[in-house]
């Protein structure tokens, strides 16, 4: 799948998927990062992926051997980064920790999928969680090694 196709995937699987959490805030100067929870709340979503991971067989080899303390700091800092907020992402590149990780279309959208369920079950809106995987889709060919 190309670049582009998978972006349309996630986006639209996203806004399916995310009908449970419809009710957004109406606050237009709350940032995504304050929709997420702020640090607290990001750190909660990464914790329940990474339950979701141990037990998804489609992508659980690949986070085999992985710090979990480091992945889930590192993960909070990225997204909470990425999200607006005053946290700073220091691990490595993407392209750098994917590189020998052979990841597949299968896997990238696993784990996307279960980043979906992880915001839902924290109850983030839809608005919120399309922001979020917005910013993370320019990601994608970073961490396939397209």
């Amino acid at each position: 799948m190309r670049y582009s196709a998978i972006a349309v995937a996630l986006v639209t699987m996203l806004a399916l998927a995310g009908c449970q959490s419809m009710a957004e805030t109406t606050d237009p100067s709350e940032t995504l990062y304050q929709k997420l929870g702020e640090r607290s709340g990001i750190a909660n979503i990464v914790e329940d992926l990474l339950y979701l991971i141990v037990e998804d067989d489609r992508i659980n080899e690949q986070f085999r051997g992985v710090d979990v303390r480091q992945f889930h700091t590192n993960l909070t800092d990225q997204l909470c980064e990425l999200s607006g907020g005053p946290c700073t992402y220091s691990g490595r590149k993407m392209r750098e920790s994917h590189s020998d990780m052979n990841v597949t279309d299968t896997q990238f959208n696993a784990l996307a999928e279960n980043l979906i369920l992880a915001m839902e079950q924290n109850n983030i809106a839809t608005g919120a969680q399309n922001r979020l995987i917005k910013k993370l889709v320019p990601l994608y060919p970073q961490i396939r090694n397209l």
